[in-house]
């Protein structure tokens, strides 16, 4: 397989094929608990992002240096390094924001989807295939989060992009039904989460079905043998 081919390969395979969230189902504690809006949810997305592919980087550039038998707490060592900045990166520059995702930005330590792919992929392949995997990994678990928080908030708030301003200030959150709308809390709860996640999950069962038996036509029917005459 070609250099080109294989990149695409692990693009495909980040953003639909090995989904974190919809196929892999891994990192679900951050999924559910912080994607109680699309600001939130992405933000979160945006720095498993960073600390994904920066760790991928490192890994793939140290592996033939780390042994074996150690691997996994060098893993975690570098990951925690990497994401220790991120969490002050945070804090310095979006600091509302910090204080809103709180713990989850450390958290992403513990992500298993980050300790995963430095284990399955980086460590086992070069510096660009490692990054492309990945930023595409990332932002796979990125456009899931974000519509996971897109449903949530508009279904349980009736609003889009709300926290928008600790992001970009000057900016507001839309108001799509108005100010009557009542709200469904059940959205904004835990149990929201389970069940809206659970109907992308169907989605996307049912949209890889679909397409496989459009890509894969029915065999031909097996004729019966007739016995010859006697």
């Amino acid at each position: 397989m070609s250099e080109s081919r294989h990149l695409r390969e692990s693009i495909r395979n980040g953003l639909w094929r090995q989904n974190p969230g919809l196929a892999q189902i891994l990192g679900l504690c951050p999924i559910l608990a912080i994607s109680t809006n699309m600001v939130n949810a992405v933000s979160l997305g945006l720095a498993t992002v960073m600390a994904m592919t920066l760790s991928n980087l490192v890994v793939s550039g140290l592996r033939r240096w780390i042994a074996y038998e150690i691997r996994i707490p060098v893993f975690i060592l570098i990951i925690a390094a990497l994401v220790t900045v991120l969490d002050l990166a945070f804090n310095a520059y979006f600091h509302s924001l910090y204080l809103v995702l709180g713990i989850f930005i450390p958290l992403i330590t513990t992500n298993c989807i980050v300790l995963a792919r430095a284990e399955a992929y980086a460590a086992k392949n070069g510096l660009l295939e490692s990054t492309v995997d990945g930023i595409a990994m990332g932002f796979g678990l990125v456009w899931v989060l974000a519509l996971l928080g897109l449903l949530r908030e508009l279904i349980g708030n009736g609003t889009l992009f709300s926290g928008i301003e600790m992001v970009f200030s000057g900016l507001e959150p839309i108001s799509v039904f108005g100010d009557a709308y009542p709200g469904f809390l059940l959205a904004a709860l835990p149990p929201g989460a389970f069940f809206i996640l659970a109907g992308l999950i169907a989605a996307y069962n049912a949209i890889n079905a679909h397409h496989a038996t459009r890509v894969s036509p029915n065999p031909p029917p097996v004729q019966a043998s007739v016995p010859p005459a006697a």
